[in-house]
């Protein structure tokens, strides 16, 4: 098994902390191949569950399509009061999937954001950025989200 054969992203309700405003937040991480991040994730306008909901229905996005854009979201707060949403794109080319860690800023969206379907707000897939500094991007591929998100 090579290093892209494995991706997990979890979520553990039961390790909660307040966040700067006072807004519980449960624990997460990542883990694209031999990296791995934790996350925050709000519960203040999704459950543990609604973000776990999300994630299989962004798969099942990237499962249908072989040139897909998709994203897992990783922290969300009410969209009609709040600037930014925090995910992690995934562009799919063939069975390799390419994972960037953004912000999705809804002030910017040119229609209104959907969080029953956030990918439809990622931007395509960029590797260069702002004065030509590379873009941070991680490869798995199909097997392994496949292996994560059938268990």
């Amino acid at each position: 098994m090579s290093r892209s054969d494995v991706f997990a992203i979890t979520l553990d309700p039961g390790q909660l902390s307040p966040d700067a405003i006072g807004q519980v937040e449960a624990l997460g991480v990542i883990r694209i191949g031999a990296f791995q991040e934790e996350f925050h994730a709000s519960l203040s306008f999704w459950s543990a569950d609604d973000y776990r909901r999300s994630w299989r229905a962004g798969f099942a996005v990237l499962a249908d399509d072989p040139a897909a854009t998709s994203c897992l979201v990783t922290s969300i707060s009410d969209p009609a009061t709040s600037n930014f949403v925090f995910c992690w794109p995934l562009y799919r080319s063939g069975e390799t999937v390419y994972v960037q860690n953004s912000l999705i800023f809804l002030e910017e969206l040119t229609s209104p954001f959907d969080p029953a379907a956030p990918w439809h707000s990622v931007l395509p897939r960029e590797t260069v950025g702002e004065e030509d500094q590379p873009i941070s991007e991680w490869t798995t591929n199909m097997t392994a989200l496949s292996e994560f998100f059938s268990g």
